[in-house]
């Protein structure tokens, strides 16, 4: 499934709880997916997801905020994404889905603890997402994420609204171990 449809399929379920989003991505994925998605559980406030596709699998992990400013901010689905694609040798993949457009050439900032990253955008393509620099940075982000307590992402949409979307890390290194075991990635 490409990722475009995979965030369609998130923003649709942007009133839920976890366990509702859980739910819309093992019912509504089937039809545009070639197989079902298999839940892989809940982990706080993580979501595991197993995904086959032709001859292999995608796994990822899902996550929306706990905190979110300003508060009242009209925006759609805010989540943060950990994916593995080992058909394509591609583990750790850090994105987030602002649930706005971005300001061209804005930074998007990523602190967890005291660690700070910078992801990059593509406004042209995906103008509410964004993602780790490279493979380097993605290992970096993921590793301080199973040591931290809460990751804060920072970004400014093309109204010029500055805003901070806080995720709990409780539950993180359990779902990052189920999506490892189901994709054979250690």
């Amino acid at each position: 499934m490409r990722v475009g449809v995979f965030y369609s399929l998130l923003r649709l379920a942007r009133a839920g709880s976890g366990a509702a989003l859980a739910t819309l991505l093992l019912t509504v994925v089937p039809a545009t997916a070639q197989t079902a998605p298999k839940s892989l559980g809940t982990f706080d406030s993580w979501i595991a997801i197993e995904l086959p596709e032709k001859s292999s699998k995608v796994c990822y992990m899902v996550a929306r905020p706990t905190k979110t400013l300003p508060e009242g901010a009209k925006r759609g689905d805010i989540l943060l994404t950990i994916t593995h694609r080992p058909a394509a040798k591609q583990r750790d993949e850090v994105s987030f889905q602002s649930g706005y457009p971005y300001k061209p050439g804005a930074p998007v900032t990523v602190e967890i603890e005291r660690k700070k990253f910078e992801m990059f955008t593509r406004p042209e393509t995906d103008p509410e997402g964004a993602w780790a620099r490279d493979a380097a940075m993605d290992k970096a982000l993921v590793e301080a994420m199973r040591s931290g307590k809460t990751i804060v992402v920072k970004g400014t949409s093309v109204r010029g609204t500055e805003t901070a979307d806080s995720f709990s890390l409780a539950g993180f290194s359990n779902a990052y171990a189920e999506i490892g075991k189901a994709c054979g990635i250690k």
